[in-house]
């Protein structure tokens, strides 16, 4: 194997491991910030180690071996951490007295510590930014570099995001633990909210060339399903990972040969991954019979299906997606949920009552620099006639996006509103 084929297998190895052990020396170390220092000599002992002896058998073990024998190292330093030396060392004597194909399968704490390492991730007391690069880091395994490049922000500014969030979780020393009670719901509304945000990030990311970033929809989708394992009883984390699947779907169908993006109602359907809707439905249909009151990921997930059953855009059941609509509204009101109650409501019953619907968003703050709501509000103004309106809104909606292939597809129909207003006159 050669250098770069080894290094590739070691990173591959990592991605997957990385969670466990982070989270297994957290839960020994209690200090994010430390564990992850030690991982990370873990694996750097293996980068020098692997390519001449060969990845492992138990990997995973390897690596929390190693990790534990630099917190030794460490630990040894002071001693006024003699009694974490002493259980750290009697931890290891019992992983190396223990056969290493064993060691996972034995290892009680490796769902629980990846949980808590999820919910420590995504604490509240941290900023959403925060949160979302230091579960990419730590739970998802990804450098500060890919980060940087996902989110497009200069790798010092994600680098001190990371840095400030570990020493906050130290300094308001936030147990390592998954909360319990009324804590669990606030807090498990945090790690979707994070989770649902990458997604976001990678399905219409917010600036750059491109209109996706393929690398955050698997990230996003790679922790919902280790989340929906962990937390299997728990209806919105399958809601959740139901519609990021059913949205994933359309990512063939979503960008063009140029890599301009594909509405909604003009794709191709052939191309949606049928098998991962079939995937997004089963989720859909677990979240459904865990509880009877439905949260906001689930419905937005019932929306999704309803795209998903319908075979031609034609086809599509607009009458219930503006119910489900209502019923989001009520269970999470926001402006973004009223703006895309608005798009359902014309599809439903014609751009009148859709307009009627936008006109109190137009003064929201939210908004101010929102390119969404320009531009429905231009498409609603096509479908009236009133194109020198819808113009103006395209040309504001182009200006306000940071997306290359977005801006390009408003100025687009700015244009087409132009055309048509000259050939009305």
């Amino acid at each position: 194997m050669s250098a770069a084929d080894s290094r590739h297998a070691i990173g591959s190895v990592w991605k997957l491991e990385a969670a466990k052990v982070i989270g297994g020396l957290t839960r020994i170390v209690r200090d994010v910030s430390l564990a992850e220092d030690l991982a990370q000599e873990a694996l750097v002992a293996a980068l020098e180690k692997w390519p001449s002896t060969g990845i492992p058998p138990n990997p995973g073990a390897w690596l929390m071996a190693t990790a534990k024998r630099r917190a030794i190292d460490h630990y040894r330093a002071s001693e006024r951490n003699g009694r974490k030396y002493e259980v750290l060392s009697r931890e290891l004597q019992e992983l190396e007295r223990t056969p290493p194909d064993l060691v996972t399968a034995l290892d009680d704490h490796i769902g629980d510590d990846v949980l808590r390492l999820i919910f420590t991730a995504c604490h509240p007391v941290l900023s959403t930014e925060a949160r979302a690069a230091l579960t990419l880091r730590v739970v998802a395994g990804l450098t500060t570099d890919e980060i940087a490049r996902a989110f497009l922000v200069p790798e010092p500014t994600i680098a001190q995001r990371i840095v400030r969030a570990k020493k906050t979780l130290a300094q308001k020393q936030v147990p390592f633990m998954v909360p319990r009670g009324l804590d669990l719901a606030a807090r498990l509304s945090s790690v979707l909210e994070v989770i649902y945000l990458i997604f976001n990030e990678g399905y219409s990311a917010t600036a750059g060339e491109n209109l996706t970033r393929t690398s955050l929809i698997e990230e996003a989708l790679r922790l919902g399903r280790i989340l929906a394992e962990l937390d299997p009883n728990e209806s919105e984390v399958h809601g959740l990972l139901s519609l990021m699947k059913i949205q994933a779907s359309r990512s063939h169908a979503r960008v063009g040969a140029s890599g301009e993006p594909i509405l909604l109602m003009d794709q191709d359907r052939t191309l949606w991954d049928h098998a991962l809707i079939r995937r997004g439905l089963d989720a859909l249909d677990r979240a459904n019979t865990l509880a009877q009151r439905r949260g906001p990921y689930r419905l937005q997930a019932e929306i999704a299906a309803c795209h998903a059953r319908a075979a031609a855009a034609s086809e599509t059941d607009w009458g219930r997606i503006v119910s489900l609509y209502n019923e989001l509204a009520a269970v999470a009101p926001s402006p973004v949920v009223e703006l895309n109650r608005a798009v359902a409501v014309s599809r439903y019953a014609g751009p009148h009552p859709a307009l009627e619907l936008l006109e109190p968003l137009r003064a929201d703050p939210l908004f101010r620099n929102y390119h969404l709501l320009p531009s429905v509000r231009g498409d609603l103004l096509a479908m009236l006639g009133r194109h020198a309106e819808a113009r103006v809104e395209f040309e504001r909606a182009a200006s306000m996006t940071q997306n290359e292939q977005e801006r390009k597809l408003l100025q687009e129909r700015a244009l087409a509103s132009a055309n048509a207003e000259q050939s009305v006159q």
